[in-house]
Protein backbone atom coordinates (compact mmCIF):
# COMPACT_ATOMS: atom_id res chain seq x y z
CA UNK A 1 0.00 0.00 0.00
CA UNK A 2 1.34 3.44 -0.94
CA UNK A 3 2.01 6.04 1.72
CA UNK A 4 -0.62 8.72 1.98
CA UNK A 5 0.27 12.41 1.92
CA UNK A 6 3.31 14.30 0.65
CA UNK A 7 5.83 11.67 1.78
CA UNK A 8 4.25 9.22 -0.65
CA UNK A 9 5.46 11.29 -3.60
CA UNK A 10 9.17 11.04 -2.78
CA UNK A 11 11.15 7.93 -3.66
CA UNK A 12 13.36 8.69 -0.65
CA UNK A 13 11.82 9.25 2.77
CA UNK A 14 12.69 12.39 4.69
CA UNK A 15 15.06 11.78 7.58
CA UNK A 16 12.44 12.25 10.28
CA UNK A 17 10.48 9.28 8.91
CA UNK A 18 13.64 7.22 9.39
CA UNK A 19 13.81 8.32 13.07
CA UNK A 20 16.74 10.65 12.44
CA UNK A 21 16.51 13.75 14.61
CA UNK A 22 18.79 16.72 15.17
CA UNK A 23 21.68 16.24 17.60
CA UNK A 24 21.72 17.47 21.20
CA UNK A 25 23.86 20.53 22.09
CA UNK A 26 27.60 19.87 21.81
CA UNK A 27 27.10 16.98 19.39
CA UNK A 28 26.69 16.62 15.63
CA UNK A 29 24.87 14.35 13.23
CA UNK A 30 26.89 12.19 10.84
CA UNK A 31 24.39 10.43 8.57
CA UNK A 32 22.09 8.84 11.16
CA UNK A 33 24.54 8.76 14.05
CA UNK A 34 25.11 11.28 16.85
CA UNK A 35 28.86 11.95 17.14
CA UNK A 36 31.26 14.43 18.73
CA UNK A 37 31.37 17.72 16.86
CA UNK A 38 35.04 17.40 15.89
CA UNK A 39 34.48 13.98 14.29
CA UNK A 40 31.72 15.46 12.12
CA UNK A 41 33.90 18.47 11.28
CA UNK A 42 36.70 16.16 10.11
CA UNK A 43 34.31 14.17 7.92
CA UNK A 44 32.80 17.38 6.51
CA UNK A 45 36.25 18.72 5.64
CA UNK A 46 37.22 15.38 4.08
CA UNK A 47 34.06 15.36 1.93
CA UNK A 48 34.65 18.92 0.75
CA UNK A 49 38.34 18.25 0.01
CA UNK A 50 37.83 14.97 -1.87
CA UNK A 51 34.61 15.40 -3.85
CA UNK A 52 34.07 17.18 -7.14
CA UNK A 53 33.12 20.87 -7.22
CA UNK A 54 32.80 21.60 -3.49
CA UNK A 55 30.52 24.59 -3.00
CA UNK A 56 29.36 26.73 -0.11
CA UNK A 57 25.82 28.14 -0.20
CA UNK A 58 25.74 31.10 2.20
CA UNK A 59 22.33 32.56 3.01
CA UNK A 60 21.11 36.00 4.07
CA UNK A 61 22.16 35.54 7.69
CA UNK A 62 25.82 35.79 6.62
CA UNK A 63 25.49 37.65 3.31
CA UNK A 64 24.08 40.83 4.83
CA UNK A 65 25.98 42.86 7.44
CA UNK A 66 23.02 43.13 9.80
CA UNK A 67 25.14 42.75 12.95
CA UNK A 68 28.77 42.26 13.96
CA UNK A 69 28.50 38.46 14.18
CA UNK A 70 27.14 38.31 10.60
CA UNK A 71 30.08 40.39 9.38
CA UNK A 72 32.57 38.10 11.12
CA UNK A 73 30.80 34.95 9.91
CA UNK A 74 30.95 36.26 6.32
CA UNK A 75 34.71 36.74 6.66
CA UNK A 76 35.05 33.22 8.09
CA UNK A 77 32.93 31.70 5.29
CA UNK A 78 35.40 33.17 2.78
CA UNK A 79 38.28 31.68 4.79
CA UNK A 80 36.51 28.29 4.83
CA UNK A 81 36.06 28.47 1.04
CA UNK A 82 39.76 29.30 0.57
CA UNK A 83 40.84 26.47 2.89
CA UNK A 84 38.61 23.92 1.14
CA UNK A 85 39.12 25.21 -2.41
CA UNK A 86 35.35 25.63 -2.63
CA UNK A 87 33.22 27.87 -4.81
CA UNK A 88 30.66 30.18 -3.22
CA UNK A 89 27.18 30.37 -4.73
CA UNK A 90 24.97 32.64 -2.61
CA UNK A 91 21.31 32.29 -1.72
CA UNK A 92 20.54 36.02 -1.56
CA UNK A 93 16.86 35.74 -0.85
CA UNK A 94 14.11 33.17 -0.91
CA UNK A 95 11.83 34.43 -3.66
CA UNK A 96 11.29 31.99 -6.53
CA UNK A 97 13.45 32.86 -9.52
CA UNK A 98 11.14 32.22 -12.45
CA UNK A 99 11.12 31.69 -15.31
CA UNK A 100 14.90 31.24 -15.21
CA UNK A 101 17.79 31.63 -12.82
CA UNK A 102 21.49 31.68 -13.53
CA UNK A 103 22.61 28.63 -11.53
CA UNK A 104 26.25 29.72 -11.72
CA UNK A 105 25.48 32.92 -9.83
CA UNK A 106 22.90 31.92 -7.24
CA UNK A 107 20.92 28.99 -5.90
CA UNK A 108 17.14 28.97 -6.11
CA UNK A 109 15.84 27.84 -2.69
CA UNK A 110 12.76 26.35 -4.32
CA UNK A 111 14.79 24.21 -6.76
CA UNK A 112 18.29 23.76 -5.30
CA UNK A 113 18.73 20.55 -7.29
CA UNK A 114 18.91 22.59 -10.53
CA UNK A 115 21.98 24.51 -9.32
CA UNK A 116 23.61 21.31 -8.04
CA UNK A 117 22.99 19.45 -11.30
CA UNK A 118 24.09 22.37 -13.51
CA UNK A 119 27.38 22.80 -11.62
CA UNK A 120 27.95 19.06 -10.98
CA UNK A 121 28.34 19.76 -7.25
CA UNK A 122 29.21 16.65 -5.26
CA UNK A 123 29.66 18.29 -1.82
CA UNK A 124 28.16 21.43 -0.35
CA UNK A 125 27.81 23.42 2.85
CA UNK A 126 24.69 25.37 3.76
CA UNK A 127 25.44 28.21 6.17
CA UNK A 128 23.43 31.26 7.14
CA UNK A 129 20.27 29.99 5.47
CA UNK A 130 17.15 30.40 7.59
CA UNK A 131 16.13 27.01 8.98
CA UNK A 132 12.77 26.66 7.27
CA UNK A 133 14.38 27.20 3.84
CA UNK A 134 17.40 25.04 4.61
CA UNK A 135 15.08 22.20 5.66
CA UNK A 136 13.11 22.29 2.41
CA UNK A 137 16.21 22.66 0.22
CA UNK A 138 18.04 19.81 1.99
CA UNK A 139 15.03 17.50 1.56
CA UNK A 140 14.98 18.21 -2.19
CA UNK A 141 18.74 17.73 -2.51
CA UNK A 142 18.56 14.47 -0.50
CA UNK A 143 15.86 13.06 -2.77
CA UNK A 144 17.05 14.38 -6.13
CA UNK A 145 20.88 14.47 -6.20
CA UNK A 146 24.02 12.60 -5.18
CA UNK A 147 25.47 15.70 -3.47
CA UNK A 148 27.04 15.25 -0.02
CA UNK A 149 25.27 17.86 2.13
CA UNK A 150 26.65 19.61 5.19
CA UNK A 151 24.58 22.00 7.29
CA UNK A 152 26.40 24.47 9.53
CA UNK A 153 23.45 25.81 11.50
CA UNK A 154 23.34 28.57 14.09
CA UNK A 155 20.46 26.76 15.78
CA UNK A 156 19.51 23.07 16.23
CA UNK A 157 20.72 21.68 12.89
CA UNK A 158 19.03 19.87 10.01
CA UNK A 159 18.34 16.15 10.02
CA UNK A 160 18.19 15.89 6.22
CA UNK A 161 21.83 16.90 5.79
CA UNK A 162 24.39 14.10 5.71
CA UNK A 163 26.36 16.04 8.32
CA UNK A 164 24.78 18.65 10.56
CA UNK A 165 26.77 20.86 12.89
CA UNK A 166 24.53 22.77 15.27
CA UNK A 167 25.12 26.02 17.19
CA UNK A 168 27.75 27.17 14.71
CA UNK A 169 28.88 30.67 15.57
CA UNK A 170 32.20 32.44 15.04
CA UNK A 171 34.13 30.33 17.57
CA UNK A 172 32.90 27.08 15.99
CA UNK A 173 33.64 28.33 12.46
CA UNK A 174 37.21 29.17 13.54
CA UNK A 175 37.49 25.64 14.96
CA UNK A 176 36.21 24.20 11.66
CA UNK A 177 38.90 26.10 9.76
CA UNK A 178 41.60 24.63 12.04
CA UNK A 179 40.17 21.11 11.62
CA UNK A 180 39.92 21.56 7.82
CA UNK A 181 43.54 22.72 7.64
CA UNK A 182 44.62 19.59 9.59
CA UNK A 183 42.60 17.29 7.31
CA UNK A 184 43.99 19.05 4.25
CA UNK A 185 47.56 18.36 5.46
CA UNK A 186 46.70 14.72 6.23
CA UNK A 187 45.33 14.31 2.69
CA UNK A 188 48.47 15.91 1.24
CA UNK A 189 46.57 18.75 -0.45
Amino acid sequence: MAKLGPSGYSPYPVAMYEDILTPPPGKALLFNEIVDEEIAMREAAKAMLTRENPTIFPGPQVLYAWNEEAKEKARLVRKIAETLGAKIIPMYDYRPKYPKIDPEKEINPNHPNLTIWHNNIKACIFIGVHCHYANVALKIIRAETDCFTIAMCGNAGHEDAMITLRDQHTEELEKFIRVAEEVKKELGK
